[in-house]
């Protein structure tokens, strides 16, 4: 009994991660073009703390290929206690560039919300596009939204998002995650049930914001700006959300320092889970949660002798090739395939990983940006 519940749950796996992997294929491969831009964007940028990221990003600011007057940055500090907002203006004062700077207007339970919640207030373009602080963003970076607006109907746009490439395991690590995150992102918009998108690459029309009344539904939740507007413009506006599927769009972010952080992290990230209106998002977390509990659970099985080794061996080789695949895939798209050499050791600590983050996030409780939250 036991091996034929183990043997099913993986054999979903197998098929839903398959799926993913044929949506990850249909969302077709944006290839920029020289044509002459005529969206514009207000960039919004919540900060808090950041003074040792923000001159990367800044600097990647200043190197956008985009004509300057159509496109405004709009940073928020929120609450900021150490430099950063001195990092800002000191750069303004040696590079030729434009921005301003808010102070977050506090009004709900979620201080991103609230920082986007006040930058849009003042934004005075059509699009809004959201980064974090501790982003660098590609050159082309507006001129491939732009493309895309161009030549599809859209209201919300999702871009991608990697680590940026560190030298130890725990870094590369993260980064494999990471990008089976990103890859059932794309996987999820080829499918046609897009649940997921991050916020540090996202675009939407400012006149969707206003339909959708904002953040008004979830703001009783810390996180989930993204998924949650994603979500229900979805709903709203099914054949006009969209993923730009390009290497111009790629925004590079921080990997978490310590242990500490990234479970921190990665409960915010689940604590969200709850509230997804996707039942699909739903059924996904719980097939990937139940999946590498069966992982954990047969080892110990198996060395006791109540499940056969070699039968547990094979489930999960299988699990073990159709995610190497579906990683393979993504680190050809962003350029990182190196860091496959890290996925054996990986697959063997990663149901455990998973399962114990899992159960970490079932307090709903973490730190994030030197506050305590609890969805």
């Amino acid at each position: 009994m036991i091996i034929l519940v183990f043997s099913i749950v993986t054999i979903v796996y197998l098929i839903v991660i398959g799926r993913l992997i044929a949506g990850f294929e249909k969302v077709e491969k944006f290839h920029l073009e020289d044509i002459k831009e005529t969206t514009s964007f207000s960039i919004i940028i919540p900060f808090r703390n950041e003074a040792e990221n923000l001159p990367v990003l800044l600097e990647s600011l200043s190197q956008l290929d985009y004509p300057k007057l159509m496109f405004e940055v709009l940073f928020v500090d929120d609450e900021s206690t150490d430099t950063s907002v001195m990092v800002i203006e000191h750069f303004k004062k040696t590079h030729a560039f434009e921005y301003s700077i808010l102070k977050n207007n506090r009004k709900s339970h979620s201080p991103k919300k609230d920082a986007i919640n006040t930058a849009i207030v003042q934004a005075k373009h059509p699009w809004i596009i959201t980064t974090d602080a501790d982003c660098k963003l590609p050159k082309y970076w507006l001129s491939s939204f732009d493309g895309f607006i161009q030549k599809n109907k859209s209201v919300l746009i999702a871009g991608p998002v990697t680590y940026f490439n560190k030298s130890s395991f725990f870094h590369k690590f993260q980064t494999l995650d990471f990008l089976s995150l990103i890859g059932t992102t794309i996987g999820s918009f080829g499918m046609k049930k897009p649940f997921m998108c991050n916020g540090a690459n996202l675009a939407y029309k400012k006149s969707l914001f206003k339909i959708l009344n904002g953040f008004e539904n979830h703001d009783h939740l810390a996180s989930g700006d993204d998924v949650f507007l994603l979500q229900q413009a979805g709903e709203k506006y099914p054949n006009e959300v969209h993923f730009l599927k390009s290497e111009h769009a790629l925004v590079k972010t921080q990997p978490t320092a310590n242990f500490k952080a990234l479970k921190n992290q990665r409960i915010r990230w689940a604590s969200k889970t709850g509230h997804y209106g996707s039942a699909f998002g739903k059924g996904l977390a719980l097939l990937v949660f139940a999946t590498n509990m069966v992982m954990v659970t047969g080892i110990f099985l198996s060395i006791f002798g109540l499940i056969p080794l070699v039968t547990f061996i094979k489930l999960f080789f299988l699990k073990s090739a159709i995610d190497f695949l579906f990683l393979y895939k993504m680190t050809r798209f962003t350029s990182q395939e190196h860091l496959l050499k890290s996925f054996v050791f990986s697959t063997l600590i990663y149901p455990f990983y998973c399962s114990a983050m899992a159960i970490f996030s079932l307090r709903k409780q973490y730190v994030w940006k030197d506050r305590a939250f609890k969805n």
